[in-house]
């Protein structure tokens, strides 16, 4: 049987739905001609508990998220250590094809010590919810919107682009927000909003809301820092970036504060193959990005983790073996959403457990060159049932051989089957 010519929905690397572009679905997006990704994993990332980069780990980071193609690395804050400056300047002086930005609080100081590192552009945070300043910063609300209007005029005549970030915006009452952006807009200088959901509260239905009131009060391009209380990041992300926002910021492997950031990966692979939204980023890098970040953070992530997972593309459903079997050499993504390669994954792979089918069975003994007849596999089948229950888990290499041995009677080296003992 052919393929079927290619489709936004079905190519030979993915098969997603074709409700996802049906033209009542579409009707009402608002895509922009070009969605750009801002990292900030090196700043945000870290502030996840236990995390800590290095100088050095952070310059690999940065190295690798510009090989990858991502469009603005987010550097670090350098008014917090000399460690942070340290990195923000090694990796300005890296020459990266990304963009550089700092982080900063809407202090005078702080965009200073951005300016000396050499970014061409600064994230300027203030509390946005009246609650939050009050209690959280014991500040008045005048005293956050003088103190931006102050720094974001700053950091402007200073030449540095100016991404304006309200913190807990989504919690603040909405004219509070709006408010407090205008006047900083009008009165200070911002080339770009953050839509930021700082306790990942906001629901997919109200993200279109929180950009066209934001677009209506403030008409400069939006960007989006959605975290993942709620599982809710990447949703709100694609939702956002559908009615009109023109930068996403993400972590690698979803790292930050709490639940973490709309990870990178998920992110960047829905808008390829889900919207047909290809931001230029290398989608086989997110593997080996996301496994060096972990490996320097010292976090584990759960092993079927979307686009990353260790056993993502690993099989033990007997069904789903045969699938993949009868549709490897015609087209694999019958049996998956997406093929490892586009992700920098190998595979598929049949292992073998309590949920292996027989088809899981034969692929075991032709990858160790034995062959047996159909009711020897079946034997072989039922004790690897056994054996994974017994285990509580996978069976190895040895486990199939020990269970090969007693069935079929030839017992197995390391390189192959020998004759059995006499």
């Amino acid at each position: 049987m052919s393929r079927p010519a290619p489709t936004p929905w079905h190519t030979d690397r993915w098969f997603t739905s074709p409700w996802n572009h049906d033209e009542e679905v579409v009707r009402g997006m608002q895509f922009p001609a070009r969605i750009e990704i801002h990292d900030v994993t090196l700043r945000d990332g870290e502030q996840q508990a236990g995390v800590e980069f290095s100088v050095d780990d952070k310059i690999r980071i940065a190295d690798a998220l510009a090989e990858a193609g991502v469009h603005r690395i987010e550097a670090g804050l350098p008014a917090v250590s000399r460690e942070d400056e340290r990195a923000v300047r090694a990796i300005v002086a890296r020459g990266l094809p990304a963009r550089i930005y700092a982080f900063s609080r809407c202090m005078v100081e702080d965009v200073k010590r951005a300016v000396d590192c050499g970014v061409q552009g600064v994230v300027m945070e203030i509390p946005s919810s009246r609650h939050l300043i009050e209690l959280g910063y014991r500040w008045t609300l005048e005293r956050a919107q003088e103190l931006s209007i102050e720094a974001t005029r700053y950091a402007h005549e200073q030449g540095l682009l100016v991404s304006f970030f309200p913190i807990d915006a989504t919690r603040a009452a909405i004219g509070d927000y709006l408010d407090l952006v205008e006047r900083v807009a009008r009165e200070g200088h911002i080339d770009a909003l953050g839509l930021v959901d700082t306790f990942g509260v906001l629901t997919p239905h109200a993200v279109e809301r929180f950009v066209r009131e934001s677009r209506a009060r403030l008409n400069v391009p939006l960007e989006t820092h959605f975290h993942m209380d709620f599982g809710m990041g990447v949703a709100n992300s694609l939702m956002a970036a559908a009615a009109g926002a023109s930068v996403i910021q993400v972590t690698v492997g979803g790292l930050g504060e709490r639940a973490g950031n709309a990870p990178l990966e998920e992110t960047v692979l829905a808008l390829r193959t889900l919207y047909d939204r290809d931001l230029g980023i290398r989608t086989e890098a997110l593997t080996p990005l996301s496994r060096l970040v972990m490996e320097l953070a010292g976090v584990a992530q759960p092993s079927n983790r979307p686009v990353t997972g260790t056993r993502l593309f690993d099989v033990e459903s007997g069904i789903i073996a045969s699938w993949v079997r009868n549709v490897r050499a015609v087209d694999l993504t019958e049996a998956f959403p997406y093929v490892p390669e586009l992700v920098g994954q190998t595979g598929p792979r049949l292992v073998l457990g309590k949920g292996s089918g027989i088809d899981s069975v034969a692929e075991a003994m032709d990858r160790i060159g034995v062959p047996a007849t159909p009711e020897q596999l079946q034997e072989i089948l039922t004790r690897v049932k056994q054996a994974s229950l017994a285990k509580r888990g996978l069976l190895e290499t040895g486990d199939l051989r020990r269970i090969t041995d007693e069935v079929v009677g030839v017992r197995l080296s390391p390189r192959g089957p020998v004759p059995p003992l006499v």
